[in-house]
């Protein structure tokens, strides 16, 4: 039978604690400033690791390294083209990588100034994807572009930079385009409505997606010793490719270490988290998982990054 009285105890002053009140949040107060609101936050957790991935993008500038941004198509479909341009106005970010879907939700904003059809109710009669002009201009740019020796980023880009589209100053594309940020996008065949008309071209759009590849590992040793590698919302493809160029850029002999990778997303996911902010920081460097909604979580950065440059 246990002794209850033998057992041993310390003062809980001579204890470390991870928590101090020194790192609380601050109270809420009517008319502060976004300053004064980051400030207020507390050097605890997330909102610590933000504060972190914050202060990595602004260093990032000031060394001139390399900011990539990678994203999902949902971040476009979020209403978050216009922060996304800011970033690229200011100098902030200078790579871009997009998925397939990423260039087709751009494209319509800058046509039309609307995207994101209702997938459920058009799947039932076969209209789902089936708009006629989505497909025939990127279809087309893509052909033309890749033609002319052009990674598949561009060839659209460079189409919608000589359209006389309405909303063209909302395209990240054609912005990128403009201050002449590299746009890198990755196609999945058949992942994509343009791939079920016949204005498709497999070949060209493969070959396209192969050169943005280059262009990638090419631009990864701007990582190095300072750089930033951004996250939104790609599960598989933007994290699946990033590794495999950063290990094809260390394989050629470029040294691509010491950089802070950082994966924002609604929910966990293995590959972002192993592929993004795990396995390329092992030689060098931090990483940053964030859960949240990225029309939130964008912006919130975004703005802590332009007040802080």
């Amino acid at each position: 039978m246990i002794n209850i009285n033998k057992v041993k105890t310390y003062s809980v002053k001579a204890r470390a604690s991870k928590v101090k009140i020194n790192d609380f949040a601050k109270p809420p107060v009517k008319k502060r400033s976004f300053v004064e609101f980051y400030r207020s936050l507390p050097k605890i957790l997330k909102a610590q690791d933000l504060q972190a991935v914050v202060d990595a993008v602004v260093k990032a500038r000031k060394l001139k390294k390399a900011v990539i941004f990678m994203a999902g198509a949902h971040v476009i479909k979020c209403g978050l083209n216009p922060v996304i341009i800011e970033l690229i106005k200011k100098k902030i970010i200078t790579c871009i990588a997009l998925n397939g879907a990423g260039i087709i939700h751009d494209f319509e904003i800058a046509f039309q100034g609307k995207t994101s059809e209702d997938i459920a109710e058009n799947l039932k009669s076969g209209k789902f994807g089936m708009g006629r002009e989505t497909a025939d201009f990127i279809n087309n740019a893509i052909k033309i572009g890749v033609r002319r020796g052009l990674g598949l980023g561009y060839a659209v880009a460079g189409k919608i930079n000589e359209s006389k589209f309405p909303f063209k100053n909302l395209s990240i594309l054609y912005q990128a385009y403009q201050n002449k940020v590299p746009v890198c996008v990755f196609m999945a065949i058949g992942t994509d409505i343009i791939h079920q008309h016949p204005s498709f071209d497999a070949a060209l759009a493969g070959e396209g997606s192969l050169r943005d590849f280059h262009l990638l590992t090419e631009n990864l040793p701007q990582l190095n010793n300072g750089g930033v590698v951004l996250n939104f919302g790609s599960a598989v493809i933007l994290p699946e490719v990033f590794v495999k160029a950063l290990n094809l850029g260390r394989n050629l002999g470029y040294k691509i270490k010491d950089f802070v990778a950082a994966n924002f997303d609604m929910i966990y996911h293995y590959r972002p988290f192993q592929n993004v902010v795990s396995r390329p920081v092992m030689s060098g460097g931090k990483g940053y998982y964030i859960v949240g909604h990225h029309e939130i979580m964008l912006p919130l950065l975004a703005q802590a990054v332009i007040e802080k440059i």
